[in-house]
């Protein structure tokens, strides 16, 4: 037997609140991709039509791949965010098993810190991480690995303290059963994490890894002060030098705001399952 839905105020309230919600965060994505088909004396007489007719045009893609090193900024992009991600995992999946089922003197006190370092903005940090790569010579280096290098590690050291907190609530949760067990067939502390505790935290590690990636590939800041030359900028930095240039260019803005937004919303789209299921696996476990 289905039970029956009634009709309740107090829920139309609350979904029609979520409907328009999302439609003021949903319709400013879909303005600015219509109006990268305009060209950008019709964007300031009519930006709210639809791209059709003689409203349509393809230029502003052609001048966006014609002026800008679009392809080299995703490249750039993708291997800086790639790499975060992955350094972030396996960092912070390590500290976090250690944190979780080891109980040492100062563990409390690294816990708190770990904690504290989400309190610590990138603006803080800023000046000392780029006296420490100017003395390691990888700072406004000529060299293209190590830029990108210069970027990756604050971006590692930014996402490390989040993922650390998700991943200790989520590992706290798993039954330690499992670890004794694996133990008392002989497997060491590396055995037990890269063979029962990581397979068994896939959800979690997921989300580590999404939110990693898109905030290294929404990442301005550090990029801005690290990746000097054209050829080495991301595509965040590209889009931040299209506005200096092309300030009053709307439709050229649009097209190359599209350019960055559409894969993170694909990446989303195909992921976001795993975002919520490990983030709600490891707010109640532990």
């Amino acid at each position: 037997m289905t039970k029956k839905r009634t009709f309740s105020i107090g829920r139309f309230l609350v979904y029609l609140v979520l409907i328009i919600w999302s439609i003021t965060t949903v319709y400013p994505i879909i303005w600015v991709f219509q109006n990268s088909f305009k060209a950008k004396d019709k964007i300031l007489a009519d930006s709210f039509s639809l791209p059709l007719g003689e409203l349509f045009t393809l230029a502003n893609y052609r001048k966006a791949f014609g002026n800008l090193n679009i392809l080299s900024a995703y490249k750039n992009s993708i291997f800086i965010s790639t790499m975060v991600a992955l350094f972030v995992m396996l960092l912070a999946g390590m500290a976090a098993y250690a944190l979780s089922r080891y109980k040492f003197k100062g563990s409390q006190l690294l816990n708190s810190l770990v904690i504290a370092g989400m309190m610590f903005p990138v603006f803080a940090t800023i000046v000392p991480v780029c006296s420490m790569e100017v003395s390691w010579g990888i700072a406004n280096s000529n060299k293209w690995f190590l830029s990108m290098l210069s970027v990756i590690l604050p971006q590692v050291a930014g996402n490390l303290s989040f993922a650390m907190v998700v991943l200790i609530g989520y590992i706290k949760g798993l039954p330690i059963e499992l670890e004794e067990a694996a133990y008392m067939e002989g497997c060491n502390a590396f055995q037990i994490y890269f063979k029962v505790v990581l397979p068994l935290a896939k959800p979690s590690f997921a989300t580590v890894a999404i939110f990693s990636f898109l905030w290294s590939y929404n990442d301005l800041f550090t990029q801005t002060f690290f990746l000097r030359t054209p050829d080495m900028y991301g595509i965040t930095t590209l889009l931040n030098q299209l506005t200096a240039k092309e300030g009053t260019n709307y439709g050229l803005m649009a097209s190359a705001v599209t350019l960055v937004v559409v894969p993170v919303i694909i990446v989303y789209c195909f992921l976001q399952k795993y975002i919520v299921k490990g983030m709600t696996a490891g707010a109640v476990k532990g």
